[in-house]
């Protein structure tokens, strides 16, 4: 018996939704615009968090901005 290949359906319609949002978000802005406004809101945000204090949170808030970061640079590299 082969293996199927083929992605369910309603995993298609899901994967198509996310790639929809995605070109939503690109015609807002291109990658290394992205990118730099994602450096300074990170860099806001740490900026403030050494004025207000211990966030048990921060290396959970990093991880999601480093995620973020690492998914632009790769549409980036799928748009050239």
């Amino acid at each position: 018996m082969k293996p199927s290949t083929h992605i369910p359906e309603p995993e298609d319609s899901v994967c198509l939704a996310y790639g929809r949002q995605v070109k939503e978000l690109l015609n807002v802005g291109n990658p290394p615009e992205m990118l730099d406004h994602l450096w300074s809101i990170y860099s806001d945000a740490m900026a403030f968090q050494q004025e207000a204090g211990h966030n048990p949170r921060v290396s959970d808030i990093f991880m999601t901005f480093r995620e973020l970061v690492f998914f632009i640079q790769r549409i980036e590299s799928v748009k050239a």
